[in-house]
């Protein structure tokens, strides 16, 4: 295969807004050299019916999937919710059966993770929307930006513990029906875009230790992790440490500014910054390019290959 990728996965959110056939979509995936995808939330039972052939004939292979999954069109149960911190007990159940759900396609299309999105405090979009405009116009350090990032942090703070606890036992309660079928994959909970949702890196050693014994993991989403440094949320550096044996899967984009989802170096133009997430991608055993539709083939190209020439000895990564 020309440009093989070895068993670097690649996540259909590059391309799932250019088709409606779920076979052309994989196909055009398979074209960059990934012989691994991830489905990604959006993926609809239509198209799983022309991508579980390929799947079954060996075309493809399926490194995780992002619950919920297949797609859930309420938003109530979407990317951006409360979903596994539901205080409402119907709610609740019904984002765990969802989860549940999840496990059992990757389970049947023999993918290492469930890509989870636990929950978040609730708060107004327009509060988020404010402080990213404040980052860009004043800088995290001017006062207005101060003010805002104050208020809304000690809303986060009052509010998130229970939300944590409802997510653990969510997370619990799902990993317990899996186990009970027999479903040998991780629940991967995933760093997040914005300063309200769990989990930040304190909250995900905690979920993770708390839940120690369950299939539950981190999955570092590397453009994410440098956005809520930037707006003040969390450190990587510093709050790694002791989360590097966590790691089930990556997310491999750059941020440039506040922007995510860019090929790592070749858009930035920066070849050092992004190289302190180099341990985390080598860590974990299963790797994702998470690109938006504007990366190109040959940017995509480019940057992988930069990134193997600063990964030596880590060959074409590990699904292992």
């Amino acid at each position: 295969m020309q440009n093989d990728k070895g068993t670097y996965s690649f996540s259909t959110c590059w391309n799932i807004k250019r088709h409606t056939v779920g076979r052309e979509m994989v196909r055009e995936i398979g074209e960059l050299g990934f012989h691994y995808i991830e489905l990604n939330y959006n993926v609809t039972r239509e198209m799983l019916a022309t991508i579980e052939p390929m799947i079954e004939r060996g075309e493809i292979g399926v490194s995780s999937v992002h619950n919920t999954f297949p797609h859930v069109p309420d938003p109530d149960y979407g990317t951006d919710s409360v979903l596994l911190g539901f205080e409402e007990e119907d709610k609740r159940q019904r984002a765990i059966e969802l989860l549940v759900r999840s496990a059992e396609y990757a389970h049947r299309y023999g993918a290492q993770a469930v890509v989870v999105h636990p929950g978040e405090v609730p708060m107004a979009h327009e509060t988020i929307k404010e402080l990213e405009r404040l980052y860009n116009e004043s800088g995290r350090d001017s006062e207005m930006y101060r003010t805002k990032w104050r208020e809304m942090m000690e809303r986060r703070q009052a509010e998130s513990g229970r939300y944590v606890d409802q997510i653990c036992r969510s997370l619990e309660e799902a990993s317990d029906r899996i186990a009970a079928k027999g479903y040998k994959v991780g629940f991967g909970i995933e760093t997040r875009s914005r300063p309200n949702q769990i989990p930040s890196l304190q909250e995900a050693k905690m979920i993770i230790e708390r839940l120690k014994g369950a299939p539950v993991y981190l999955w570092y989403d590397i453009g994410h992790a440098t956005m809520m440094e930037r707006l003040g949320l969390y450190d990587n550096d510093k709050e790694m440490d002791g989360l590097m044996d966590s790691i089930l899967g990556v997310h491999i984009h750059e941020t440039i500014g506040l922007s995510d989802h860019w090929c790592p170096y070749v858009h930035s133009k920066d070849m050092r910054s992004f190289d302190r997430f180099l341990p985390m991608i080598e860590k974990a055993k299963v790797k994702v390019y998470e690109l938006k539709a504007a990366c190109r083939p040959e940017e995509i190209h480019e940057s992988h290959e930069l990134i193997l020439s600063k990964l030596p000895g880590a060959g074409d990564g590990s699904l292992t």
